[in-house]
């Protein structure tokens, strides 16, 4: 079975490294049961794909979703986070008794407000430590909301755009080297972000409804500002000119332009636009960056 797996990999890699891989696969699995086999044989395959997809974490592209897969997931919490928070800031507002409103609540958006709340726990999670189990959890609620639009369930004015969003999320995470993953360094930088990009908001949204703010300053940006924020703190810590870290957050970012896009906009050309502020943070990092070389 062995053999016939190592073909997965690309010759070049195969005629490198094949026969260590048979023979380190067969010494490990040879005493296995049958179900840890095919696990064995699923590592195995997963690998060779990786390998072939330049994904692995030896890869320039695999690094790079390495260092985006955290900011991907903080960025669908970040989503999921405010759709919870406006379903609860109307709950409590309402007149109506709470046990009222639950029980009269539409099943679809129930579900919709269960998978946004699976997405919230499982970043935390993820963020906190045990990244396999938090993001397993986060993924099935991206995926389940877009299955959830798939079945012709409208939560939301918002077109194609959150199944969209949730897939290519789903995407990042998965293009993320399994060693590469849970990166301490980076998961505290992503709770962070992830933090600075919700509680804000939460706090604006609960002034709006109960008067406490004349108007509101929730155009759709605040989150991607965070996030263009992020990357550039990132990039003067590695002392890197920020392409690279601005890349990872504008794959990080499809969550955002969704919510921007259901919430604010409804005008897709506007929810894109929140992403002008990348370039224009890698510019200021370019020029901190020129400052302290000088110096």
């Amino acid at each position: 079975m062995s053999d016939l797996l190592v073909r997965l990999y690309p010759a070049a890699y195969r005629a490198a490294h094949g026969q260590e891989i048979i023979d380190v696969h067969r010494e490990v699995t040879s005493d296995m049961p049958r179900a840890a086999r095919l696990r064995a044989d699923a590592d195995l395959v997963a690998h060779a794909l990786r390998v072939r997809l330049r994904l692995d974490s030896a890869s320039p592209a695999g690094r790079f979703f390495a260092l985006a897969a955290p900011f991907a997931l903080a960025a669908g919490a970040v989503d999921s986070g405010l759709q919870l928070t406006r379903w609860y800031a109307g709950l409590v507002l309402s007149p109506a008794p709470v046990g009222v409103q639950l029980l009269a609540m539409d099943g679809a958006w129930s579900l919709y407000m269960l998978l946004s709340l699976l997405v919230c726990v499982g970043t935390v999670i993820a963020l906190t430590g045990r990244w396999g189990p938090g993001v397993g959890m986060a993924v099935c609620g991206l995926l389940g909301t877009a299955v959830q639009w798939a079945a012709g369930t409208r939560l939301h004015d918002e077109g194609a755009t959150a199944p969209v969003a949730a897939l290519l999320t789903v995407a990042v995470l998965l293009a993320c080297p399994p060693d590469r993953r849970g990166d301490r360094r980076l998961s505290a930088a992503a709770g962070a972000m992830f933090s600075a990009g919700w509680f804000p908001l939460v706090v604006v949204t609960a002034g709006t409804y109960t008067g406490a703010f004349g108007v509101t300053t929730d155009y759709g940006a605040w989150p991607v500002l965070v996030l263009a924020f992020t990357g550039a703190v990132l990039a003067l810590r590695a002392r890197s000119s920020g392409l690279r870290e601005m890349g990872a957050m504008a794959v990080a970012s499809p969550p955002l332009v969704a919510y921007s896009y259901a919430t604010v906009w409804g005008d897709l050309r506007h929810a894109l636009g929140t992403l002008l502020l990348l370039p224009v943070a890698v510019a200021l990092t370019a020029f901190f960056q020129a400052v302290r070389r000088r110096r």
